[in-house]
């Protein structure tokens, strides 16, 4: 319930801009979906998630290109863009948000540390936003501070969010 506060600023948010969101995670899990799905009402506005953890998920769920994943890796910028908009293209929502990282404890590189996750929004009526973040913590830590960072990308994208 960390994030309770966020995902109700996030759900009025669409609810005000009579939008729907839907979710495409590897790291976090179904997280940021379940902090949505937390909130009264959601069906309102939550159109779906697409729990992405496997390459293999990525490319059947999201149509990640292969040649993406072989050429980046799936913790990179092109495979966070290719999730949120391939979320966009197999639901029928009108924002999405992506998010690919390596949450720990193992799995980590000189160029991609634990802790290493990127972001990706993507608006079906144009437009797709990055973001990459080296997060602290242990695995909860970095999951809990992607989910606060992947909602409050999602209120600063959203028009006439509080946040």
């Amino acid at each position: 319930m960390r994030h309770q506060q966020l995902a109700t600023e996030v759900g009025e948010a669409l609810a005000r801009a009579e939008i729907s969101l839907a979710t495409a995670e590897s790291c976090t899990g179904g997280a940021i979906a379940a902090a949505i799905t937390d909130i009264a009402g959601c069906s309102g506005w939550f159109e779906r998630g697409f729990v992405t953890y496997s390459n293999e998920s990525k490319m059947a769920m999201l149509g990640v290109p292969q040649e993406l994943l072989a050429q980046h890796g799936a913790v990179s910028e092109p495979v966070a863009r290719a999730m949120a908009e391939g979320a966009l293209q197999h639901s029928l929502a009108d924002i999405s948000v992506a998010v690919t990282g390596i949450a720990g404890p193992d799995g980590g590189s000189a160029e991609k540390p634990v802790g290493t996750v990127w972001f990706a929004w993507a608006r079906r009526d144009g437009g797709t936003d990055t973001h990459c973040q080296c997060l602290a913590g242990d695995r909860d830590g970095v999951r809990s501070g992607a989910i606060e960072v992947a909602l409050r990308g999602l209120l600063a994208r959203l028009p006439g969010a509080r946040s």
